[in-house]
């Protein structure tokens, strides 16, 4: 009793007696460095924020500076020398660990400023930012409806968002926001197979069923069917055309009458639609239909249609367009992209799940990606887990029966539904379309310069991917036998290493603070193979790839002038690196 009256004591007083003991006296210190249960006019933690903020915006460059934040732009750590550090012992002060978090900052590549242009890297927009924060401070869990309560509505309108979208249904549409394009695609693995194989959920994977996929899939089909269990060697890749880059259907058509003949089962097609460097879109219709015409051997479930478009799904925003009067005024050159990409990604509709990154072309923070999923009944009852005894059910809505994660932060939901929200389709479409006007514009210049080439030009994402030439070499016609005869193989790999000089050449100019025509050098990067050459189909010839330098204007900030500039920096890096290259 004598222990809870002195307890009493010291919890209750607001002036601690000199002889508390040490643990009260850092409680009261630290019950300030929280935030504060009760509204208030002087709180501390908008206070901290607001100071962070502002500290951060300090290391923003001035009007047409570098691309990347603060003054140095080094690397501040050895490794693994690095880890050589201790926790203190005592606490630390809080403005001081805020300057440290901050300065952590100094030299990052900068993704709000318009000479970022080095991959699928956007800047993240206001509304999804705020958004984001705000679960930081009241940690709703959105494993289930008691720790989430209406904060669990951004998950589940963004699956009727998204639904609809599609032209599916929106109230049987479901969702799950998930670490990345990687965890969709995990979490598509993981539905076809309980779909194809259920006893796999007890008794693990017992049999070799195919993942079909194209050569242009994402790497990361190697880590889901790894960390699945499935194993890398069930991923059948199919070829792709050499000049669509595009699933080759008949292919596919041999491999699934194969399979069939030989009872073997598929757990899922992969269609990928939209990628990072190539922007394929795999033609899903036609899928869905020899899928359909090519069933499991009976006793296995019905193989997973799964759309792989967390790089190309924005494009259906575009369905109820109006082409004709064209109310956002794009140009002729741009709306004929849109529409294409449209009659493209339509068929989407066809799947039974679709990834979805907004941390890509939604222009939210990482990591806002969502699996969603066309029949909500099925996906929520076939990866069904039992109860906890720890937690009860309050709400009608409780996904930690069937996620992979038992601990979700309600980040990227809020990222994701507040960008749906805030953009609503027609903001999507101007900021969509306005980046592909900057695009084409980078494209026209291109062709300009004799010794440049687009090798992508029937791409219709953001990207612009070309190569550069020595002065005096028509790229056109030198590129075009590099790709299509093998009797220029060498040259394809001679240039291939000229195209990586020149990007690491831009690379180091950026990181250097380097001017070209008294304007910094813009941060890009290079591919070391977006495509085969024709006459490496089968990607067996590690070097017949196609290098190819590459810039992706995905912030909203990025003018012509920009683009421009851009040209001028890769014709100075090529000049250069010919001093010495061999």
């Amino acid at each position: 009793m004598e222990q809870k009256n002195n307890m009493d004591a010291i919890l209750a007083n607001d002036q601690l007696a000199k002889d508390a003991p040490s643990w009260a006296k850092y409680r009261k210190v630290m019950t300030s460095e929280f935030p504060s249960p009760f509204k208030s006019s002087n709180d501390p933690l908008a206070k901290a924020i607001e100071k962070a903020i502002e500290l951060i915006d300090q290391l923003k460059p001035e009007q047409n500076g570098p691309a990347y934040l603060g003054s140095n732009p080094s690397l501040a750590y050895t490794y693994p020398e690095v880890k050589n550090v201790k926790i203190q012992q005592h606490p630390g002060n809080l403005d001081d660990v805020i300057a440290d978090a901050v300065n952590l900052f100094q030299g990052m590549p900068n993704v709000s400023s318009p000479l970022t242009m080095a991959n699928v890297w956007p800047q993240p927009n206001t509304a999804s930012i705020i958004a984001s924060i705000l679960p930081l401070i009241y940690m709703p869990n959105i494993i289930e409806g008691e720790y989430a309560w209406n904060v669990h509505k951004a998950e589940l309108e963004s699956a009727g968002m998204l639904g609809d979208l599609f032209g599916w249904s929106s109230k049987d549409t479901g969702c799950v926001y998930t670490y990345g394009g990687s965890g969709c695609w995990f979490y598509g693995l993981k539905y076809a197979l309980s779909r194809v194989l259920p006893e796999s959920r007890t008794k693990g994977v017992r049999t070799d069923a195919k993942v079909i996929c194209s050569t242009q899939a994402h790497y990361c089909k190697d880590n889901c069917t790894d960390w699945g269990g499935l194993g890398m060697d069930n991923v059948i890749q199919i070829p792709t055309d050499p000049e669509t880059n595009q699933m080759s259907l008949s292919l596919l058509e041999d491999k699934l009458k194969e399979l069939t003949a030989n009872g073997i089962p598929v757990a899922s097609i992969i269609c990928t639609m939209g990628t990072t460097d190539a922007s394929v879109f795999d033609p899903i219709a036609e899928v869905r239909t020899l899928l359909d015409k090519y069933p499991n051997p009976k006793g296995y479930g019905k193989a997973l249609l799964y759309a792989d478009a967390v790089a190309g799904w924005s494009w259906i925003v575009f369905k109820n367009y109006d082409f004709d009067a064209n109310p956002l005024g794009f140009s002729q050159e741009v709306l004929t992209v849109i529409k294409k990409n449209l009659s493209i990604i339509k068929g989407i509709h066809y799947a039974d799940a679709i990834g979805v990154d907004f941390h890509k072309f939604g222009w939210a923070p990482y990591a806002s990606s969502c699996f969603v999923y066309r029949d909500s009944a099925e996906f929520e009852s076939i990866l069904r887990r039992g109860s906890y005894a720890y937690l009860q059910e309050v709400t009608p809505y409780n996904p930690m029966y069937y996620t992979l994660e038992v601990s979700r932060s309600a980040a990227g939901s809020l990222a994701g539904w507040a960008t749906l929200k805030y953009f609503g389709l027609e903001g999507l479409q101007s900021i969509l379309g306005g980046i592909l006007e900057v695009r084409y514009y980078l494209h026209n210049l291109i062709h300009e310069h004799p010794q440049m080439v687009c090798v992508d030009p029937d791409n219709t994402g953001f990207i612009a991917l070309f190569r550069v030439y020595p002065e005096g070499v028509d790229a056109e016609v030198q590129y075009r036998k590099e790709v299509s005869d093998p009797a220029f193989r060498a040259d394809l790999i001679r240039n291939n290493q000229l195209t990586a000089a020149i990007g690491e050449k831009l690379f180091e100019w950026y990181l250097n603070g380097k001017k070209v025509n008294g304007q910094f050098t813009p941060h890009m990067s290079y591919s070391t193979g977006f495509r085969t050459a024709s006459y490496n189909g089968d990607g067996s010839d590690a070097e017949a790839m196609v290098y190819a330098l590459k810039a992706y204007p995905m912030n909203v900030f990025v003018t012509s002038e920009i683009m421009k500039h851009t040209v001028d920096c890769v014709l100075a890096a090529r000049d250069e690196v010919m001093k010495e290259f061999i």
